[in-house]
């Protein structure tokens, strides 16, 4: 049972954990106590190649100090070799008796920390506020479930499905309300994704802007896909974040941006790409902006998913249906076997 000082301890390596960057590697933070529950050490990940938390808390006491203490982290310490060596190891070299930790490493290479030290006689605890640990690395341990970046497919639709009238005119289909929650979830996302058709007929900044246009202190980084070039006079120029454009596989491109530090991504548009998305089982969630409006024709919020049949529907299970002024968002996830 953990005392009240490592509850503390965890909520302080929990805090310590958002001073690291989100990326690659996961947010992780660690407090080392004294047996009577005085604070020795703190440390945090600062970023790929660099120590982790534990060995950074580690490295702030003289040889000999942690002798008998007790490692307080917010992730299981790994123990595997990678840019640095196992963290495991290192907290049993420095004479830890006890660690306690929030999330267990879910990684196949990096998991099995716990077990090592319980092997080497170390006394360790599981799961202390855990539900704030998960909420500390949601995006990341999402990523490591999916081995991509967890991915959002975004559209907005009048009630008759369509995106843009005969003309090809689309601003707005939705109110300010729905634009407001679009903007918000923009900020929440690493990446916004769009295809090159949107680029050359509308011309979009990519931004997330607050009601009166200016900045919100997140952006995410604009991608997109496409050969086509961006023109030189195009909004995305302007952008914070300097624009990527790819052209091919979508697993290709998720696994890049992974790699550049990605967990969250927002695929805006257009039908094409949306469609691509969903055809392909990339699409996590949906979020469908529906315009109390009728516009007919034949241009569809949705291109070809490869449904060529009605025992061939992509079933969706509805996890929230929201009102937003006059509009409504439906958001959808894949439905299980079970739900089918």
């Amino acid at each position: 049972m953990a005392s009240a000082a490592e509850r503390d301890a965890m909520r302080r390596a929990l805090t310590i954990a958002g001073l690291g960057p989100r990326g690659v590697n996961p947010q992780v933070g660690a407090v080392i106590l004294a047996a009577d529950g005085t604070v020795l050490a703190e440390g945090w990940h600062r970023g790929v190649g660099t120590p982790h938390a534990e060995v950074d808390a580690l490295s702030r006491l003289a040889p000999g100090d942690a002798r008998g203490a007790t490692a307080v982290v917010t992730l299981e310490p790994c123990n595997h070799t990678g840019r640095t060596g196992p963290c495991s190891e290192a907290l049993i070299a420095a004479g830890i008796a006890r660690v306690v930790y929030s999330v267990a490493d879910p990684g196949a290479r990096s998991s099995g920390g716990g077990a090592r030290l319980r092997e080497a006689g170390v006394e360790v605890e599981a799961g202390l506020l855990l539900e704030s640990g998960h909420a500390l690395l949601e995006s990341w341990l999402t990523v490591q479930s999916l081995g991509r970046p967890h991915v959002t497919v975004k559209w907005a639709q009048s009630l008759d499905g369509r995106a843009a009238a005969s003309d090809g005119t689309s601003k707005w289909i939705t109110g300010p309300d729905a634009r407001t929650d679009v903007h918000r979830r923009r900020a929440e996302s690493d990446v916004i994704i769009v295809g090159t058709g949107t680029v050359l007929a509308d011309d979009p900044a990519l931004t997330a802007r607050a009601d009166d246009g200016t900045l919100l202190p997140q952006q995410p980084l604009p991608v997109v896909l496409g050969s086509r070039p961006v023109p030189d006079d195009a909004a995305l120029h302007r952008h914070p974040h300097r624009f990527l454009q790819y052209s091919g596989d979508l697993m290709a491109v998720l696994d890049d941006l992974r790699m550049r530090g990605a967990h969250r991504v927002f695929v805006e548009g257009g039908p094409a790409v949306a469609a691509s998305f969903v055809r392909e089982g990339l699409a996590d969630e949906l979020l469908v902006y529906v315009a109390p409006v009728l516009l007919g024709g034949d241009m569809l919020a949705l291109r070809d998913i490869g449904v060529d049949t009605i025992a061939h529907a992509r079933r969706l299970s509805v996890s929230g249906v929201q009102t937003l002024g006059d509009d409504l968002l439906v958001i959808a996830i894949p439905a299980s076997e079970g739900d089918a």
